[in-house]
């Protein structure tokens, strides 16, 4: 074998591999909530994409296709790839499957990252791939955060970034 790189959707059986395998690098990501992206994957309200590395989960993206915070665009929301198998071309591939599938329905995406350095390799990445802020400055917990007001920096401490995936005038409607 060695090192076949596979992404597909996610599946009954994953929630209880992917929770342990967060488990096991101390990530607070319990079962229930893969089973919830089961359902809202069932209900077409997100799709959650899977790579796996000669069939051992590796990392996943996922797409929700009604995001709160953007409403008419898609958000790319929880990627997601081992510590152990990231720079070795797995996010850029999540990431390449994660906007082809919204390029199917939508010319725009956006997403979210994080702001202390542990979001570092993410926020290049992002820029890397075209995405540019969306100009609405820090967002927290989904809101705007007003100028001279302190929060925490924490995961909720958000850049929202959008990339025009195609020309609007390529979109067929």
């Amino acid at each position: 074998m060695g090192d076949e790189l596979t992404i597909r959707p996610l599946r009954a059986g994953d929630p209880a591999i992917i929770a342990a395998a967060m488990d096991a690098i101390g990530w607070n990501k319990p079962e229930s909530q893969y089973v919830r992206y089961l359902a809202e994957q069932d209900a077409g309200e997100r799709d959650i994409l899977v790579a796996t590395v000669d069939g051992r989960y590796v990392g996943y993206v996922t797409v929700r296709w009604v995001s709160p915070y953007f409403r008419t665009i898609p958000e790319i929301q929880d990627f997601n790839v081992l510590p152990s198998y990231r720079r070795r071309g797995i996010g850029s591939a999540l990431m390449d499957a994660a906007e082809a599938l919204v390029t199917t329905r939508y010319p725009v995406v956006g997403i979210g990252v994080g702001l202390y350095p542990d979001y570092g390799q993410a926020q290049r990445m992002y820029v890397r791939r075209g995405y540019l802020p969306d100009g609405r400055g820090l967002i927290y917990d989904g809101r705007q955060v007003p100028p001279m007001e302190s929060i925490r920096n924490d995961d909720s401490a958000t850049l929202m970034f959008t990339k025009e995936l195609r020309a609007r005038e390529d979109v067929s409607g």
